[in-house]
């Protein structure tokens, strides 16, 4: 029902730009909620053991550029789909 709305609203667009733009959308959205999931974690695991904040910190900031990163290729991936 929903995709046929959108179908019928983009028009001559293309299923290929509606989709490069759904998979930025699920890029962002899953980076955010990662990032989100790891700072949590970190500060629980701060809150236990404040003894290792720096190693916490340390991993928390490596997880947190590995996923980044992987939101940018996926980013790219759909910028070149929806221009070329």
């Amino acid at each position: 029902m929903l995709l046929s709305i959108l179908l019928q609203a983009i028009g001559g667009i293309g299923l290929t730009k509606l989709g490069a733009a759904i998979g930025a959308g699920i890029a962002v959205l899953g980076a955010g909620i990662g990032i989100g999931r790891i700072g949590g974690s970190a500060m629980d695991a701060i809150a236990r053991q404040p003894s290792e904040s720096n190693n916490v910190r340390m991993n928390m900031i490596i997880a947190a550029a590995l996923i980044e990163g992987v939101a940018l290729i996926a980013i790219v991936v759909c910028l070149l789909t929806l221009f070329l």
